[in-house]
């Protein structure tokens, strides 16, 4: 099984190459939307607010009982009106000195945050950063800090589809601990990251982990970027559980219409007397522009955790692998405020989703929501 996902990842590879190498240079500048924040943090010794809601409806054709999607965190309330996330963003940036404080509310942090305490369930982000030597751009933030995996984080207005693939529900959404950011030259960017854990602002496992980040820029319209994670995830919830090793790929294509960005990426886990597991999934997503104001977008993943390692199917002895599409429409109503509607599809040759109390193999949904920044 192994052999064979190294052997896919492999041709993921290559095609990634091959296309690098035959692109044509376009117009547009492109940024990392794995991280929370796209801003160019050029300010100096000032204090600058900004503020972000993502309202939606979704509605589920499988009709859950519990009002939630399966599976996902970001996007997942049925039939409600409701807010995916909220938050002020509150950021003070000097020559040697930075500090960012971001609240939040939302669905998506009532989902994801259940691991957390008191005040801490509402901390999208909150870190200190200096840089320590005047003639050199190298930083180091301590706190609660954004995620590098996957090409989606939790900001929809900054992906090319509306809700997010499956991929970056399944990785650390947020990281506590220090990261040290060293540029290399005008296209490489290296990061390094010493953390709780597998998202973990409280410790939970035992031992800390290990994460970096490399990204590369060979022009304009390109970012190639890879993480990767090593920790020991052995907790009281798993206490067979040892070291998690985590690597993922994932490019970032922008042009004056047409956008482009695909994921890659495997997991294993140790454990004590059983085989080493291991998660793995890929994904492509496309965005073209019809207008100034109207665009659309389609998405294909797979997502495969036969074990169960970081998604709990309905039934544990299948596991969960489902393949899933999506085709959406933007309508950009003015500069900071966007309109999307997304049909999405999961499929999976296993019964491991629920429609009136019975196990079935698909799930389709449509959600429609409205986001404004400022």
């Amino acid at each position: 099984m192994l052999r064979n996902c190294f052997k896919r990842i492999n041709l993921y590879f290559s095609f990634i190459v091959c296309v690098l190498v035959y692109t044509k240079q376009g117009y547009a500048q492109v940024v990392n939307t794995a991280t929370m924040d796209t801003t160019d943090f050029l300010y100096q010794g000032k204090v600058k607010v900004e503020a972000y809601i993502d309202l939606y409806y979704l509605f589920n054709f499988n009709l859950p009982q519990n009002n939630s999607r399966s599976y996902a965190v970001s996007h997942h309330k049925h039939n409600e009106l409701n807010i995916n996330l909220a938050f002020v963003d509150v950021k003070y940036n000097a020559s040697r000195v930075r500090a960012r404080f971001v609240p939040g509310f939302g669905t998506y942090l009532n989902a994801n945050y259940t691991n957390e305490e008191g005040s801490l369930k509402n901390l999208v982000e909150a870190s200190v950063g200096v840089r320590p030597f005047a003639n050199k751009n190298i930083w180091i933030d301590a706190g609660v800090i954004g995620s590098p995996y996957t090409n989606e984080s939790a900001i929809s207005k900054d992906h090319l589809a509306f809700t997010r693939s499956l991929a970056p529900e399944y990785v650390p959404y947020y990281l506590s601990g220090i990261k040290t950011s060293m540029p290399i030259n005008d296209k490489f960017n290296f990061n390094f990251y010493l953390l709780n854990g597998w998202q973990e602002i409280s410790e939970r496992s035992k031992g800390k982990a290990i994460g970096t980040q490399i990204e590369f820029r060979p022009n304009n319209n390109w970012l190639l970027n890879w993480n990767t994670y090593t920790g020991h995830e052995r907790s009281a919830v798993n206490p067979d559980w040892s070291y998690r090793f985590f690597s993922d790929f994932y490019f970032i294509y922008v042009n004056n219409n047409f956008s482009m960005t695909s994921c890659a990426y495997i997991g294993w886990q140790q454990r004590d007397n059983l085989q080493t597991a291991n998660w793995w999934q890929v994904n492509a997503i496309a965005r073209y522009k019809l207008t100034d104001k109207h665009a659309v977008s389609y998405r294909v993943e797979y997502f495969n955790d036969e074990n169960e390692m970081v998604a709990l199917s309905i039934s544990p002895t299948l596991g969960f692998k489902t393949v899933s599409t999506s085709a959406g429409w933007d309508y950009q109503i003015a500069n900071n405020f966007l309109w999307r509607t997304e049909i999405r599809n999961y499929t999976s040759t296993d019964k491991v989703f629920i429609r009136e109390n019975r196990a079935v193999t698909q799930e389709w949904m449509v959600t429609t929501g409205l986001t404004v920044w400022y």
